[in-house]
């Protein structure tokens, strides 16, 4: 029998609004002994509402509960947002335990990996666009926009279900013509239809 992995993210997400974060993504993959549930959290709005306050506020001393300067700084940049080894630890284990007695995950062994989204985290909806706005992202789209389908940009504004990317901030690929199409001036900015976008994630700034 097949894991019920929407029942399993209600589930977590149970769980992370418990110790205030929030599930970003969740899958299941591998076979047999090798078969492994990863779940990626970050701290809730609320949250990281707190870090950002203390960060600006210079409450190094409050700073440890939330992680320490590192993860404020995180916050600030609302990348990780200030995720800590210390939260996936305790998730991992409430989360785990509830896993057990549901008995949600049927079969042989698994593993239950817990992390943060990362700097590369993927984005899904409306409102992540909005909430990384001014970020660079990457992207490939269901339907080309304009002869491609994959670009690559800075978020510069997300209103009426369509987002627009500046072109400028990153080196495109070009679709290749038939028989060597001749270049055209490349384009500084695209609009896209959110519904349009097959898959996106933030592209890190180091």
């Amino acid at each position: 029998m097949a894991a019920d992995l929407a029942t399993i993210r209600e589930m977590a997400q149970r769980v992370a609004t418990s110790h205030g974060l929030d599930v970003v993504d969740l899958d299941f993959h591998g076979a047999g002994k090798q078969r492994a549930l990863r779940v990626f959290v970050e701290k809730n709005a609320a949250e990281r509402g707190k870090l950002a306050d203390l960060a600006r506020s210079g409450g190094a001393d409050a700073l440890e509960d939330f992680g320490g300067a590192d993860a404020v700084e995180l916050a600030l940049k609302d990348q990780l947002a200030g995720v800590t080894h210390k939260d996936c630890e305790v998730f991992s284990q409430d989360f785990g335990t509830l896993l057990d007695v549901e008995d949600a995950v049927p079969g042989a062994e698994y593993t239950l990996e817990v992390s943060s989204p990362g700097l590369d985290r993927k984005l899904t909806s409306a409102k992540e666009f909005e909430r990384f706005d001014k970020s660079l992202v990457k992207l490939q789209t269901f339907s080309a926009v304009n002869g491609n389908r994959h670009w690559q940009g800075r978020i510069v504004k997300v209103r009426g279900g369509k987002l627009e990317l500046d072109l400028r901030a990153v080196k495109q690929k070009r679709q290749k013509g038939a028989k060597g199409a001749h270049k055209t001036p490349a384009a500084q900015s695209v609009e896209i239809e959110i519904a349009n976008v097959e898959k996106a994630q933030l592209v890190p700034e180091i």
